[in-house]
């Protein structure tokens, strides 16, 4: 039956990064909370005693955190590395749950390479974001950004598409449960980063709320466009013309459900094989609608 299939069970984490055959015995997720920790204690150990716990090496801050000044002098390399500089223990500790929490279920769908490219994608958007915001009004974000918060919004954005409805508890200063909906988390992180670029002395000053809506963004771009190849939209906006013929066709009469004999063989089957390789995430709208319409039909059955 369809409910039996593997694309309705939790799949367990596979990595699909350098070589098919390749399984780490940790997963990305893992070494990079370990590389940032690993970074943590050598900013820790190269800054001035004063600063126990909070690094302050100013040749690191001046090469490795990315800022304004640094991109002028082709420091490029900048929009990597912040991201594995953190300002304090807590700005390191939050960034590792939220990393933690989503992305280890964002990369057992994923696989590491895809992973990896949305981690370090989202990481490099917001920088910029947060640079073209620097540039604009340098003297409320003109600041040296550094942490991996943009990577972990990106997680978030991506979690919230590809499980919309899914449930989850957030502990708000690590104390308080909240539940919400995987869509609502990011709605909500999204308002309130606008709302923390709109009043910057305000909401959470000093935080980098450019650099946090960058992340978001490259991760539901992520996911919309480059695994599901849902380009409609664009397409729309790029062709307003066709856009409106489009709009003028007769609507499609609803497709009668599918007979479950040879249904299963000629249409859901490469489906699946295309979750088994992919993950489900590679889906495209249509795809998804056929799963659920065959899933149907066969509970009528």
């Amino acid at each position: 039956m369809i409910e039996d299939r593997d694309y309705m069970r939790q799949p367990e984490y596979h990595d699909s990064g350098w070589r098919p055959s390749f399984h780490p015995r940790w997963s990305w997720t893992v070494i990079l909370l370990v590389a940032y920790a690993v970074v943590f204690v050598v900013e820790i150990l190269v800054s001035p005693m004063p600063r126990l716990l909070i690094p302050g090496n100013a040749f690191c801050h001046e090469y490795f955190a990315l800022s304004v000044e640094g991109l002028r002098q082709g420091y490029v390399w900048q929009l990597v590395t912040y991201q594995f500089m953190h300002a304090g223990l807590f700005h390191i500790l939050g960034n590792a749950w939220a990393i933690y929490m989503f992305g280890r279920e964002v990369e057992s769908y994923l696989g590491g390479r895809k992973f990896l490219a949305l981690m370090f994608s989202s990481g490099i958007l917001g920088g910029v974001f947060q640079i073209l915001v620097a540039l604009e009004w340098p003297d409320y974000f003109g600041g040296a950004v550094v942490g991996a918060s943009a990577c972990a919004f990106g997680l978030v954005a991506a979690y919230a598409l590809m499980f919309p409805e899914r449930e989850l508890t957030m502990l708000i200063f690590f104390v308080i449960p909240v539940r919400m909906r995987a869509r609502t988390l990011l709605i909500g992180s999204a308002l309130l980063a606008l709302a923390g670029f709109a009043f910057p002395n305000v909401i959470f000053p000093g935080v980098a709320h450019a650099a946090h809506l960058g992340g978001m963004v490259m991760g539901c771009f992520f996911v919309r466009y480059i695994l599901q190849g849902d380009w409609s939209r664009l397409k729309g906006f790029l062709h307003p013309a066709e856009k409106r013929a489009n709009r003028q066709l007769p609507a499609r009469a609803p497709e009668a459900a599918p007979p479950a004999s040879g249904f299963v063989e000629s249409e859901v089957d490469p489906i699946l094989d295309k979750i088994s390789a992919h993950g489900l995430a590679s889906l495209t709208p249509r795809e998804r609608e056929i799963l659920e319409n065959a899933r149907k039909h066969i509970r009528r059955s």
